[in-house]
């Protein structure tokens, strides 16, 4: 190295050969954010580079390993009041970029880590970019989950460079690349071990400075991307139908209650049908008006929300700390067993020691696992060697044998109580004295399973949400003699299994299934009045849920889904008394999907077509005629809802307001644009959702009763969140 400047967020050292090496290292932060008040040195950094004859070419490496950019800082962000401060944020952003596009001599990015958002749109400026194998190398613009759009230049570049269809999938739905995937996409030039990281970029510098023209590859016309260019993006009719196609899908997804992913459509089409200039110009002023509407503000809350869980311990007392886990034990290889062994082997890379009572349900859980790993292999997500190492880490057993070094184990057998009780003897029996003792119940008090137990203190819930593969949440249940340090392990656990974790007090339903009871049961009691499947069910996935109350209930099992009302029943009286609905469809013997007959029909339909089961009106001797207006099937099921969660915050059943409103989203589906009930009842005023809970109980009778919190609020004048 011959010169060398440090700087706040960049340090610069310009190597013999005339490359210059631009290190980013956000100091004190474990993670690269981009930050409006680094413009200026980042200028300023161009500024020097440009002056400087000597500089043949520039790589952007990171200072932290295994993070490049994870994104602009949200704050900055939310701190924008109107749409024109917004917007100009966003400007400012594309002229850096565009000076970086501009720049007089090669520019490569060296990625290894996360590289989103701000970050990628840093990438996409240069003109070249290489990324390590790392398995934390990640690449994507998932702004649209903040209910903004990219507004650097993302919504221009990316399209140019991987094509508008690809381009628009990654922006619409926010998902992430890993570095094969990108390399495929064209998206990175080359992927290299994270030891020769900076060597690779500065070999990619020197070939760019030989051929300028490779650093924007089209392809070749005659190949698949070549003849979709022409086709599509380059055939002013290709592109209308594209987009038509694009918008069709993206309202059939949102119903409309996210603004966000019709912006990018439209800003991706302005710079494909009106040029670069014009694109970036809609980008902007996208990205502003975004930026300040009901659906960003609160999905930006939600995210504060989950971010500031991921440093939460589930304990109060800060010097309380996670024990270690090493190798955990499941009981029960059935679709929860089975799911709960592959987010451990998968996501926390634990050793699991699975077991169940019969080979042939061993058998069926280990096949579980390796068709969820499989399916991986297949989307190139892992490699073989990848998969066969992940299936290593779980192995089978009919016995406790393995069982004596298990940190922890997962029960997830039958919602029996006298068969949890035996699975505490048998791992007390057969585990270290410290082993933690966590049930999967759904819907059995843990105090009761932790009778038992001769070590209550290592006795907890750990409520997942089916498929757990797919499900975020997972519900932490403490009793008042669980330990401290056994609620900060499983938190942790949970985490390092990709799960978005609350901790929540013991009692009946816990929490998430305690505020979808009152829910479910208001659909069942308009059901019973004769409004139909369909309707109630259509009006509440237009309100944003993503599936309806009668969809979700085939979908669980309403064998399933009748085991929690008469345990809310006993627990809380009249207010939780069931409908009916389900005992009459299970009397004559309709389980759902898996029965192929619910409330739907399974049998002599087309794929993707729904169609209710119309002798469901029989069997309930309704006629599913009734009209009523979807305000009112939203108001009433809906409000039972944030009345229930009320009432869980009010008992100190949850610890807030922020774990309520991510429990109902992640665990139920809460439409997170709306926040979370907690947020939602703040934007209705606690005045108006008062009023309108005792207007339906003037009408409907007492289970909308308000709870005697919203009472006290209204006097107060308080609202559930403070900011």
């Amino acid at each position: 190295m011959t010169t060398e400047l440090k700087l706040t967020v960049f340090q610069l050292a310009t190597r013999e050969d005339g490359i210059a090496v631009v290190t980013i290292d956000l100091l004190g932060e474990s993670q690269n954010t981009l930050k409006a008040e680094f413009i200026h040195e980042a200028n300023a950094l161009l500024d020097r580079l440009e002056q400087d004859a000597n500089v043949q070419g520039v790589v952007f490496i990171s200072g932290k390993p295994g993070s490049f950019i994870a994104g602009a800082d949200i704050h900055m962000l939310k701190a924008c009041r109107t749409a024109a401060e917004a917007t100009e944020l966003s400007k400012t952003g594309q002229r850096f970029f565009d000076r970086l596009e501009n720049f007089k001599v090669p520019v490569v990015a060296a990625i290894d880590g996360a590289c989103l958002g701000g970050g990628l749109e840093l990438a996409l400026a240069c003109h070249g970019r290489i990324c390590t194998d790392n398995p934390k190398t990640a690449l994507g613009l998932p702004e649209v989950m903040l209910g903004v759009l990219p507004g650097s230049g993302g919504t221009q570049r990316l399209p140019r460079l991987i094509g508008i269809p690809t381009a628009l999938d990654l922006m619409l739905t926010g998902k992430h690349l890993n570095a094969r995937k990108a390399q495929r996409l064209g998206l990175v030039d080359d992927v290299a071990p994270a030891t020769i990281l900076l060597q690779a970029a500065l070999d990619l510098v020197k070939k760019l400075q030989h051929n300028r023209a490779a650093t924007r590859k089209t392809g070749s016309l005659f190949s698949v991307k070549g003849l979709t260019r022409l086709a599509l993006e380059d055939n002013p009719l290709g592109r209308r139908v594209l987009f038509q196609k694009a918008r069709e899908q993206v309202l059939g997804k949102t119903r409309g209650n996210y603004p966000a992913p019709l912006r990018i459509i439209d800003c991706v089409e302005a710079g494909a049908g009106q040029g670069f200039k014009q694109g970036l110009e809609a980008e902007a002023v996208g990205f502003g008006e975004l930026a300040v509407t009901p659906q960003a503000r609160q999905l930006m809350n939600l995210y504060f929300a989950t971010t500031a869980m991921k440093k939460d311990t589930g304990v109060a007392d800060a010097s309380v700390q996670p024990r270690p886990v090493r190798k955990i034990g499941v009981l029960g290889a059935g679709l929860m067993g089975a799911g709960i062994a592959y987010v451990t082997t998968n996501k926390a890379r634990v050793p699991v020691r699975l077991k169940d009572k019969e080979p042939a349900g061993l058998n069926r859980g280990l096949a579980t696992i390796d068709r969820l790993v499989q399916k991986r292999v297949q989307r190139r997500s892992i490699t073989p060697f990848e998969a066969g190492q992940e299936r290593h880490r779980v192995t089978p057993t009919l016995d406790f044998s393995g069982f004596h070094n298990v940190d922890l184990v997962i029960e997830a057998v039958f919602e029996d109580l006298k068969l949890k009780h035996q699975m505490i003897a048998d791992v007390e029996a057969n585990c270290p004295p410290t082993t933690i003792f966590a049930t999967n119940t759904s819907s059995i008090p843990i105090v009761q399973i932790a009778e038992a137990a001769r070590r209550p203190e290592n006795v907890i819930g750990m409520h997942y949400f089916s498929p757990v593969e797919k499900m975020p949440l997972l519900e932490i249940i403490a009793t008042p003699k669980t330990a401290p340090e056994v609620i900060a392990t499983t938190v942790e656990l949970g985490r390092k299994q990709g799960k978005t974790v609350i901790v929540v007090q013991d009692g009946a339903g816990f929490y998430v299934n305690r505020i979808l009871a009152p829910y479910m049961n208001e659909a069942g009691y308009l059901l019973a009045e004769g409004v139909a499947v369909d309707t109630i069910d259509q009006a509440l996935v237009q309100f944003g849920f993503p599936v309806g109350p009668f969809t979700l209930l085939d979908e669980v099992g309403i064998d399933v889904g009748s085991k929690v009302g008469p345990i809310l029943y006993d627990a809380f009286g009249e207010r939780m008394k069931p409908a009916g609905v389900v005992d009459q469809l299970l009397a004559d013997g309709r389980l759902g999907r898996k029965g192929k007959k619910g409330f739907y029909l399974y049998e002599g339909v087309k794929k993707g077509e729904k169609r209710v089961d119309k002798t469901v009106y029989g069997v309930l001797g309704v006629s599913g005629d009734k009209t009523l207006d979807p305000k009112e099937i939203v108001e009433r099921c809906v409000l039972m809802m944030l009345n229930e969660a009320a009432r869980c915050w009010d008992e100190g059943l949850i610890r807030g307001p922020r774990d309520g409103d991510i429990g109902a989203v992640f665990g139920i589906g809460f439409p997170p644009f709306l926040g979370g009930p907690f947020r939602y009842a703040d934007s209705l005023g606690i005045a108006e959702l008062l009023a309108k809970l005792e207007q339906y109980r003037q009408r409907l009778g007492e289970r909308f009763a308000p709870a005697e919190i919203l009472l006290r609020m209204t006097k107060e004048k308080r609202t559930f969140h403070t900011d």
